[in-house]
């Protein structure tokens, strides 16, 4: 990395998916920063990571219809300060915090909350029932809004393997193992 890094506007676009439905290749244990865009390149997030790929597949599960793009500065050693200046120097650059970095945070960095697609009847049961019946709901929420979230990918035309952590299954969250 030079001295200065790049400008966001100076990167070029990157396909977030390949022609055949993986993540673009060549971000696998890299350290660095990324913006995301959405169809129409409009900024959604900014993020950085030890391992870019790793980060670019989750945001891809729990935001599929807001990553189209995505632009990227790796760094050779890590450094959060560094990292983290960048992160900041693009959103400046950008003029406005985009959505994912301030109210919609939540939703690219958390894992997604089953508990929250919960109907009337399901919340209900889970309000009444002991640990054990709660954790089985849990479980069958998680497992329907997985099976949503997989739906959505392969809309999206994504190929490659997703699979979630089956422990966190019975808090109701999903997240890549």
């Amino acid at each position: 990395m030079t001295s200065t890094p790049p400008a966001l506007a100076d990167l070029d676009y990157i396909a977030y998916l390949d022609e055949s439905g993986q993540l673009t290749p060549g971000w696998e244990g890299k350290v660095g920063v990324y913006a995301i865009f959405n169809q129409e390149k409009t900024l959604q997030f900014i993020g950085y990571s030890r391992d870019v790929a790793l980060s670019l597949r989750q945001h891809l599960v729990r935001q599929p219809q807001q990553c189209y793009w995505v632009k990227v500065n790796t760094i050779d050693r890590p450094s959060r300060t560094v990292l983290e200046e960048i992160r900041d120097r693009w959103i400046a650059e950008n003029g406005a915090i985009p959505v994912g970095n301030a109210e919609q945070e939540a939703l690219w960095s958390q894992p997604i909350d089953a508990k929250q697609s919960m109907n009337r009847d399901e919340q209900q049961i889970y309000a009444a029932g002991d640990e054990l019946a709660q954790i089985k709901l849990l479980k069958q929420v998680a497992r329907r809004v997985e099976e949503q979230v997989l739906a959505a990918l392969a809309e999206r035309g994504v190929q490659m393997q997703i699979r979630f952590n089956p422990k966190l299954k019975e808090s109701g969250l999903l997240d890549l193992k």
